[in-house]
């Protein structure tokens, strides 16, 4: 493991708890947020997409914002995040459906068109991956703008998934609590 991981997974282990799939992280991560902890966690993530070319970062409004700002500012691309209401504003827009299983809702996000362009390397960020319904919602909307997913990166993967880039994932969280 390296120091972002180890630093989160100590993080996890003082000031917060694993329940099965449950991983509460309030405390620092979705509710209180600890900066310092998000920059090393968007460091790791940024220098696994350096050389992919990524032309901007796109996530999910609200959870991903906190990882797509640093991620992105680390790249020097801009980052877009999918808004869960439509504004007045926005007239020409993509959008998609996603179903929350830990809210049990389903929201629909929306991007403005002129947000994302054909051809352009997208690199999607969340904080959780677990069912990939939000991941769907995301790629429906890029396959709409027809640019192209070049890679998600999350900060925990609780799911079998191997081709999503994560920080931990829950076998790493449930390892390490065992002990």
């Amino acid at each position: 493991m390296n120091h972002a991981a180890l630093t989160l997974l100590e993080r996890i282990k003082r000031d917060g708890r694993v329940d099965g799939e449950i991983i509460k992280v309030d405390r620092f991560l979705n509710h209180m947020v600890d900066p310092q902890l998000i920059d090393l966690l968007a460091a790791d993530i940024a220098t696994r997409f350096l050389e992919q070319g990524i032309d901007k970062v796109l996530t999910a409004e609200t959870s991903g914002i906190i990882l797509a700002q640093p991620v992105a500012g680390m790249l020097g691309v801009p980052y877009v995040f999918a808004k869960k209401k439509q504004p007045l504003t926005m007239t020409d827009y993509y959008a998609a459906d996603s179903f929350s299983f830990t809210k049990q809702e389903s929201t629909r996000f929306y991007v403005a068109k002129e947000m994302l362009s054909a051809g352009e390397r997208i690199l999607f960020i969340d904080d959780f991956f677990a069912k990939g319904a939000t991941l769907k919602a995301m790629e429906e909307m890029i396959a709409q703008a027809e640019a192209n997913l070049i890679g998600t990166a999350v900060i925990i993967n609780k799911s079998a998934r191997r081709d999503i880039e994560s920080i931990l994932t829950l076998e790493d969280l449930q390892f390490s609590t065992e002990e």
